[in-house]
């Protein structure tokens, strides 16, 4: 194996590339067009373009991936996480193609990629399951009623999805109906699959996962838990290993079940099988297995000593696992922190756009994989992820306090980013403790020193950025930051007649009094509109729900009034500010 493309982006596509040419092996990269400069394109031995921005016709396209396999002469594909990572049909164009796959045989991909028939395979291994269906919901009906038989909450899950993408916490029977047309929806755009299932929602439990590691030839080994419980939108946030406070039953009945359901499946390379673990009742549930390598791999790389991504290309070159890695000790202690490009004071809005400022944080302990440099533009098209921060320690507390030193350290500018969340999670008694848990961050932690200052009373405030300097003082050097002490008010401009039309198109751009109006946050396409014209609105009602870097976010009124002047469709592209629409007061 000489030759290997790699059919991803970002850090991943970079973390992966690295690894190759540490093995003496070509490393080939694919690239959009949103991706012309990016950086697994600069380090990549070999690069080649793959199309446009739009993931369907670029990292999803698996046609012209494949071609491009063949036209670079790959003897290999390493898919990464996300987009075709997981796609059994693409694994199957590969090895047809004769180029080696560098990940779980097909059958195994469809198998445990697809969440519903992941049930049934954990059953026969005697997994202990989430009470779930084992089928595709084909309308609200069944899972309304499923929730009537088992209790609400329930979670509607994109049945070929990961990474909280798809998936819906429903709380009353009300609200199914939407909830799943928004899951298929997510999880059509994230996934390319619109298939969404149900199972019981657990109420803040851990959520702990299992690396393993299987060669083909009957060697299955435990590499250790990692917990990744420190989510938002079901989406992770911190990842550490080992899980702190597991249980020692705990942990191997976590290992036999990961093992056996790996046996079950014939799987070979990398994998991660999920579970929910209830501290309350110390029940384990199988959730899941991800027949890819994980965002949080670095975690367990730092605490078990082996390089997975090393491993993955050596097993698909066809050597053999050392049986002694079963079940090796962990040393020490590594967290992980995902650093994305959202705004954690806006329910961590995402925030696409350029990077004008970056600096890594470095020194023992301390490890960066990122995707992105200074001057690079964070695409709307692609998830949200920078880079990953991730730290060592002799034990948790060192390692957190690691952490919160590179925190320090990292400067990013041009986007907000989730540095700031991390710095208050890394102080968060709870998670200092050990106690956490998958609803930490929405509701044990106080987030409200994250929220920007309110604006200052009165119109036309403008207020003046703050100077740097640096001066000596007693040869003692200090960076300063000079704020002006009184707003600067905006000097009034003579202004020559307006036509009525322009008058009328001012007073619409800015509200005017007892109007509202609605502008999008951020570029993304509608993917629904919940109102017409004449409707009327409460605070906090949907007007649209916009998706943009594989998240629905939902613009909802902030007064009381009549929608007038909605300004766009389903569909539609829009920019970031665009208008949508006017809200009279009532």
């Amino acid at each position: 194996m000489e030759r290997v493309l790699v059919a991803n982006r970002g850090e991943i596509a970079v973390r992966v590339l690295r690894a190759c040419r540490e093995l003496g092996v070509t490393g080939i990269a694919v690239y959009s067009d949103a991706d012309r400069d990016a950086l697994h394109v600069e380090l990549a031995d070999e690069a080649y373009h793959i199309g446009e921005a739009a993931p369907a016709k670029s990292y999803l396209n698996v046609d012209l991936i494949v071609e491009t396999a063949r036209r670079a002469r790959a003897d290999a594909v390493h898919p990464g996480y996300g987009f075709l990572a997981e796609n059994a049909s693409f694994a199957q164009a590969v090895i047809d193609a004769g180029i080696r796959w560098v990940g779980p045989p097909p059958a195994a991909i469809a198998a445990m990629g697809d969440k519903m028939s992941a049930r049934k395979v954990a059953e026969q291994a005697k997994a202990p399951l989430v009470p779930g269906t084992v089928e595709p919901l084909t309308g609200p009906g069944p899972a309304v009623a499923f929730g009537a038989g088992h209790g609400y909450p329930i979670a509607l899950k994109a049945a070929f999805g990961g990474g909280g993408r798809g998936m819906k916490v429903v709380r009353t029977p009300e609200e199914v109906a939407d909830a799943l047309e928004s899951a298929e929806r997510e999880s059509k755009a994230a996934f390319g699959r619109s298939e969404v299932y149900v199972e019981r929602y657990l109420e803040g439990p851990r959520h702990v996962e299992a690396q393993i590691l299987a060669d083909g030839r009957g060697e299955v080994v435990f590499l250790g838990e990692r917990d990744c419980s420190l989510q938002r939108r079901h989406q992770k946030l911190v990842e550490e290993a080992p899980a702190p406070g597991l249980p020692e039953e705990v942990r191997a009945a976590l290992a036999k079940a990961a093992r056996d359901v790996a046996r079950a499946t014939g799987y070979e390379n990398a994998g991660t099988v999920e579970f929910l673990y209830e501290p309350r009742t110390g029940n384990v549930y199988f959730l899941e297995m991800n027949t890819r390598l994980q965002v949080e791999h670095p975690v367990t790389e730092l605490t078990a000593g082996i390089d997975l991504v090393h491993a993955q290309l050596r097993v698909a070159a066809g050597e053999a696992i050392p049986a002694h890695w079963d079940g090796l000790p962990p040393h020490g202690h590594a967290i992980e922190a995902r650093i994305n490009a959202e705004d954690p004071a806006s329910n961590f809005l995402p925030a696409p756009g350029p990077v004008t400022a970056w600096r890594e944080p470095s020194g023992p302990g301390v490890r960066v994989d990122a995707g992105v440099r200074a001057g690079f533009t964070v695409p709307e098209a692609y998830d949200s992820l920078l880079a990953k921060l991730v730290v060592w320690g002799e034990d948790r507390d060192q390692a957190r306090r690691r952490m919160l030193r590179a925190l320090g350290e990292f400067v990013i500018e041009g986007v907000p980013t989730t540095i700031p969340f991390h710095r208050l999670a890394m102080l968060d008694p709870a998670f200092a403790a050990g106690e956490v848990s998958t609803v930490l961050v929405e509701h044990g932690m106080d987030l409200s020193s994250l929220e920007p200052p309110g604006e200052p009373e009165g119109a036309q405030v403008a207020k003046a950025p703050p100077r740097r300097l640096v001066i000596e003082l007693e040869g003692k050097r200090f960076d300063v930051d000079v704020f002006a002490q009184e707003p600067v008010k905006v000097p009034e401009r003579v202004r020559k007649p307006r036509s009525p039309k322009a008058l009328e198109r001012a007073r619409a751009e800015s509200g005017g009094p007892g109007k509202e109006v609605v502008k999008t946050p951020m570029q993304g396409t509608i993917v629904k509109v919940l109102v017409t014209n004449g409707d009327k609105v409460s605070p906090g009602d949907t007007i649209v729900v916009l998706e943009a870097m594989k998240m629905e976010n939902h613009v909802t009124a902030h007064q009381e009034g009549t929608v007038t002047g909605l300004s766009v469709t389903e569909g539609q592209t829009v920019p970031t500010g665009a208008t949508i629409a006017t809200i009279d007061a009532t």
